[in-house]
């Protein structure tokens, strides 16, 4: 079962159950994750430059946060799908 990058609306996660790897949903579950982690490179350096800025808000360091914390969880969940897809291989 390939854990999905996407909830639903409720917050729970989608799985995916098929052998193949280049299905329809497959590939656009690939997409999203490129897209999610593409997307976390921006927010590490959004997130870098409100922390060297010593002039930086309130606001502007909950701002960065709040992106940093839905990035990494993105990632995590990408990280368990991968390494769920390892042979033998156990989370």
């Amino acid at each position: 079962m390939r854990l999905l990058p996407w909830t639903n609306l409720d917050g729970r996660p989608f799985y995916l159950s098929t052998d193949d790897n280049r299905s329809s949903l497959s590939l656009l579950a690939d997409s999203v994750e490129v897209a999610q982690l593409a997307s976390g490179k921006d927010v590490l350096a959004g997130a870098r430059a409100v922390l060297a800025d010593k002039k930086a808000g309130e606001f502007a360091v909950r701002s960065a946060l709040t992106r940093a914390t839905e990035s990494l969880e993105d990632v995590i969940r990408i990280a368990v799908s991968r390494g769920g897809r390892i042979p033998g291989l156990e989370l």
